[in-house]
């Protein structure tokens, strides 16, 4: 993997000999490791998961472990939990969730 984004919120100092995965951020095609969470994956690249759909504010998961609502992104099978899935190879994320009504 490349060099750590300056503007990232994790940065990893143990378990960097796993496989790398390719996928995409809103469009950006960026590296994982196989294992990751899409939330750790994300968080290794920016500093912030997502916009709240309710406010400005920016999001960055808060329960950690599929509790909340504070981490759901998009992926090619809907609203999607980031702290609870894995990163997969090709996957392509959207963080932009819109609030409904």
């Amino acid at each position: 993997m490349g060099a750590h984004p300056i503007n990232a919120q994790l940065v990893r100092v143990t378990g960097r000999d796993r496989r790398t995965v390719s996928f995409m951020i809103d469009g950006v095609p960026v590296e994982g490791l196989a294992g990751d969470t899409v939330l750790t994956a994300v968080l290794t690249q920016r500093h912030s998961l997502r916009s709240f759909e309710f406010g400005g504010g920016r999001r960055s998961g808060f329960c950690l472990m599929g509790a909340c609502q504070d981490c759901w992104v998009l992926t090619s099978a809907g609203r999607t939990r980031a702290c609870s899935t894995l990163v997969t190879d090709g996957m392509a994320i959207s963080t932009e969730i819109r609030a409904h009504g």
